[in-house]
C-alpha cells in the first residue's frame, strides 16, 4: 500500500442510463469516505455522452439518492467549481480539442472502417485463435486513400495509437504492479464519428482537468487502466494513482446484476431502508477494520476508513443481512424519531391523513414504539400496525376459523365488553387484570381468552403486546371493535 501524498481530490463519475445500483453506490461512497478520511474534495461527474440512453430522470434519480445516503460532494451539478461544466456533454469542444492535438503530433490517426467492416475482423480474428482488437488497416492510410474513403461517406473515428511494443504497468493501491503486453491492447476509438468522446479519452481529459488524484472504482474497470495510462503518457498529463475495487456478488457467486433481483438504491429507499443503514452496509462490502467491527456512526466511519482496510477478494451482497442490519438501526431509534419515518409509508396506504395533527402523531409514536422490535424495514408498519389506523380492517379467514368461531366466544366477548365499558381505569394493567379473572370464572385458559380478544381488536392471531396495543387503541375504539366482532359472528 502506497503512502497517500499530496491533495487528495477523487470523483464519483455515473452514466444517468440508469439507477444508482449497489455497485456504484458502494464506489461512490468509498471515494467520499477516502475524501473526508484526508480533508480532500469528493467531485460529482456525469458522465451523459451516450445520448441514445441518458436521461434527466436517471440523472435526477441518482443526484436524489447520493443525498439521500448523505454522500454530500463538493464540486459537480447543483454545487459548481473551478473546474467546470461537470457534465460530459457540455465537454464536447475540449475533447475535439486535444483529438486534434493528438492527430497533429502523430499520435491518433482518422478511422473509416465501417462496423460491419470492423465486425468481420473481430470473426476473422476469433478464427484464427487471436484476441479480438483492431487490425490497424487505417493506421497508415496514405491521403489518396482517405479521400476514396471520404467520397464515399464514411464518417471517420479518431483512433489512438498504441505502441505495438512494450509493456504498460498500472501500479494499483491494491493489487500492486498488473502489466498489460501493448501489443494485445489494439487500437482504440478516442472520438466516435458523431463526434462523441470514447469513456476512456473523456476519463483522462476530464480526470486531468479537474485535478482528480485518485481514482477508486470497481475492477471491471482495470482492463481499461493501460489504454487510460498510454493516453496521460501521449499527452504528458500526470498519471493519476488507481485502486481497483473487488467486485461484488450475489449469493450465487456471479457478479451482482439484475438477476439476482434488487439491485437498485431507489428500490431499498422505497422499501423503507434507513439511509445510514444502507451506508454501514455498503461499507462492509469489501472493507473492514481489524477488529471487524459492524456498526459505526458517521465521524467514526470516516476516522476509521482507509484503502488498507479494503480486501482482495470479492465481496458478497446478502440481503438478508442489509435486512438485520436496517431493523438493529430501527431498533435503536427513539421512538419519536421512528415515527417521522414512519409517516410517509402511512400516508401513502391511506392509513392517515395528509395533515397529520397532534393526536395522531402521538399515536403514531406509540404505534412505532410498539412496532420497533418487529419492524426491519419500514414499509413493513403497513401490514403490521396497519389496523391501528383502519376502521374496517379485513378479518384473517384463519383466524376467524381458528379463534373466533368457538361456542364460549360470543358470550365471553359480550361480558368481556360489558367490564371494559365499566371500568373506572383504562390501563394496560387493568385489562390484563381484567382478562385473567375473566378466563378463571369463564374457566378457559387465558389463551382462549386473549386470542379471541386480539383477532376482535386487530384482525390477527399475532401481533405486538394485547394490552399494549389496546390502550393504544383507546376504550372507545376497543369497545367499536369488539362490537364489530360480536355483530359479525352474531350474523353468522
Amino acid at each position: 500500500m502506497n503512502k497517500i501524498n499530496g491533495d487528495v481530490r477523487v470523483r464519483f463519475a455515473p452514466s444517468p442510463t440508469g439507477e444508482l445500483h449497489i455497485g456504484g453506490a458502494r464506489t461512490a461512497l468509498f471515494n467520499w469516505l477516502f475524501a473526508r478520511h484526508y480533508g480532500g474534495k469528493f467531485i460529482l461527474r456525469i458522465e451523459d455522452t451516450d445520448v441514445a440512453r441518458s436521461n434527466k430522470e436517471f440523472y435526477q434519480s441518482i443526484v436524489d439518492n447520493l443525498k439521500w445516503l448523505g454522500l454530500n460532494w463538493d464540486e459537480g451539478p447543483e454545487r459548481g467549481g473551478d473546474y467546470g461544466p461537470y457534465f460530459q456533454s457540455q465537454r464536447l469542444k475540449i475533447y475535439k480539442e486535444y483529438a486534434c492535438r493528438l492527430l497533429e503530433e502523430g499520435k491518433a490517426y482518422l478511422c473509416y472502417c465501417t462496423p460491419e467492416e470492423l465486425e468481420e475482423q473481430k470473426r476473422r480474428m476469433q478464427r484464427e485463435g487471436k484476441p479480438p482488437k483492431y487490425s490497424g488497416r487505417c493506421r497508415n492510410l496514405s491521403s489518396r486513400e482517405r479521400q476514396v474513403f471520404e467520397r464515399e461517406g464514411r464518417k471517420p473515428t479518431v483512433r489512438f495509437k498504441v505502441p505495438q511494443e512494450g509493456v504498460t504497468v498500472v501500479k494499483d493501491l491494491l493489487r500492486g504492479r498488473v502489466s498489460f503486453e501493448n501489443r494485445l491492447i489494439g487500437d482504440f476509438v478516442l472520438l466516435k464519428s458523431n463526434g462523441m468522446p470514447t469513456f476512456n479519452f473523456a476519463n483522462v481529459i476530464d480526470d486531468t482537468l479537474m485535478k482528480i488524484t485518485y481514482v477508486i472504482r470497481g475492477d471491471d474497470h482495470l482492463p481499461n487502466t493501460p489504454r487510460q495510462i498510454l493516453l496521460y503518457q501521449a499527452l504528458n498529463f500526470k498519471v493519476p494513482q488507481y485502486a481497483h475495487l473487488p467486485m461484488i456478488l450475489g449469493s450465487d457467486g456471479v457478479r451482482l446484476s439484475k438477476r439476482h433481483g434488487a439491485v437498485s438504491v431507489s428500490y431499498y429507499r422505497e422499501k423503507g431502508y434507513l439511509p445510514w443503514a444502507m451506508v454501514n452496509y455498503l461499507a462492509l462490502l469489501g472493507w473492514s477494520t481489524p477488529d471487524s467491527q459492524q456498526f459505526f456512526e458517521k465521524e467514526e466511519l470516516i476516522e476509521k476508513f482507509s484503502l488498507k482496510g479494503i480486501g482482495k477478494s470479492a465481496a458478497v451482497f446478502d440481503p438478508k443481512k442489509l435486512e438485520w442490519m436496517n431493523g438493529e438501526y430501527i431498533r435503536r431509534m427513539k421512538s419519536d424519531r421512528l415515527a417521522e419515518f414512519l409517516i410517509p409509508y402511512l400516508k401513502r396506504a391511506n392509513l392517515v391523513g395528509e395533515e397529520v395533527n397532534h393526536s395522531t402523531y402521538t399515536k403514531i409514536v406509540k404505534v412505532a414504539k410498539l412496532e420497533q422490535e418487529r419492524v426491519k424495514v419500514l414499509s413493513q408498519i403497513v401490514e403490521l400496525a396497519g389496523f391501528f389506523f383502519k376502521e374496517d380492517f379485513p378479518y384473517d379467514a384463519e383466524a376467524v376459523k381458528k379463534v373466533l368461531r368457538k361456542d364460549y366466544v360470543f358470550p365471553m366477548l359480550e361480558e368481556m365488553r360489558r367490564r371494559i365499558e365499566g371500568m373506572s381505569s383504562f390501563t394496560e394493567q387493568h385489562l390484563e387484570e381484567m382478562a385473567r379473572g375473566l378466563s378463571k370464572e369463564f374457566s378457559l385458559s387465558t389463551s382462549k381468552v386473549f386470542h379471541p380478544l386480539r383477532v376482535a381488536l386487530t384482525g390477527k392471531t399475532r401481533g405486538p403486546g394485547l394490552f399494549e396495543l389496546a390502550a393504544v387503541l383507546g376504550r372507545k375504539e376497543v369497545l367499536r371493535r369488539i362490537d364489530r366482532t360480536l355483530k359479525m359472528l352474531k350474523e353468522e
